[in-house]
């Protein structure tokens, strides 16, 4: 079940279950159709892999696994603790992302 997730590739999360529980890191991929997301330097795997051209040496690889996207939450900086994400739209037209917590910081910095 696809559905629209509020968290994005390079947004700050932190884990809120799971074993990582409490470390924050940044959004490296959202995969909508499984609903799982890769964090940078959380729950990294390990992996046996044979030599071949892309690794002459073969060996013991660590890379990061995805997680469930329930078990994280958007992390903001300026208060320090997870929080909630939500739309608002500016008189503008303007349509972005905020943290409930903390309204008037925008997660979309580009815009």
């Amino acid at each position: 079940m696809a559905g629209k997730f509020r968290i994005k590739k390079g947004d700050t999360v932190m884990v809120i279950a799971g074993k990582d529980r409490g470390k924050t890191g940044k959004v490296l991929h959202v995969e909508t159709k499984g609903e799982r997301i890769t964090v940078e330097k959380l729950n990294l795997i390990k992996r046996h892999t044979k030599p071949n051209a892309k690794n002459k040496q073969g060996g013991i690889l660590e890379r990061e696994g995805s997680i469930a996207i329930s078990n994280v939450m958007a992390y903001c900086e300026s208060i320090g603790k997870p929080s909630r994400v939500q739309m608002k739209i500016f008189e503008d037209g303007r349509k972005v992302r905020v943290y409930q917590k903390a309204p008037t910081e925008i997660l979309d910095k580009s815009k």
